[in-house]
């Protein structure tokens, strides 16, 4: 793998603050409710996280369309900073596509405040470079979701007038 050049940089705008989104990569219930391609889901109870430098995130990714691929996701985590970073390992196995082995992916997550309360998120994956398309689909398919959750978890919370909360 090479560690010199990230294969795969996105930088994309949320109209969520910064603290929401973070809270969508590092709370179980809310990585369920957006992670993977649309129409894959992350079962709750098979969901563990220790988010903290050294810490870990495993869950299961399981295809809408095809239920028997399980995709087994185990990040070790090396760097975290509360509301602003996710460093680490991640390591994909389980029933995958056809085609695809299971790997490994070293990433960089940084959160970044933007004006009138929205947030910049940055990703830099370390992956071979054969993935890094795929890859990028998944990330583009998973933030429709994460779009859409976003924006259901504002309008809970305007409704309550409290802090922005996961819809169930």
């Amino acid at each position: 793998m090479d560690t010199e050049n990230s294969q795969l940089a996105i930088s994309r705008v949320f109209d969520a603050p910064r603290e929401l989104v973070y809270r969508a990569f590092t709370d179980p219930d809310h990585l369920a409710a957006w992670w993977g391609p649309i129409g894959n889901s992350v079962p709750p109870d098979e969901i563990e996280f220790n988010v903290r430098p050294d810490g870990y995130q495993r869950w299961t990714e399981v295809s809408a369309a095809e239920p028997a691929l399980r995709v087994h996701i185990y990040v070790d985590l090396t760097d975290v900073a509360d509301g602003e970073l996710l460093e680490g390992v991640m390591h994909v196995t389980g029933q995958l596509q056809e085609g695809i082995e299971p790997f490994e992916t070293r990433f960089r997550i940084e959160f970044h405040d933007e004006t009138d309360g929205r947030t910049r998120l940055e990703i830099r994956q370390w992956l071979p470079e054969h993935l890094a398309g795929p890859s990028e689909e998944g990330w583009l398919e998973a933030f429709t979701k994460l779009d859409a959750t976003l924006i259901s978890a504002q309008a809970v919370a305007a409704n309550h007038q409290g802090v922005a909360a996961w819809p169930s």
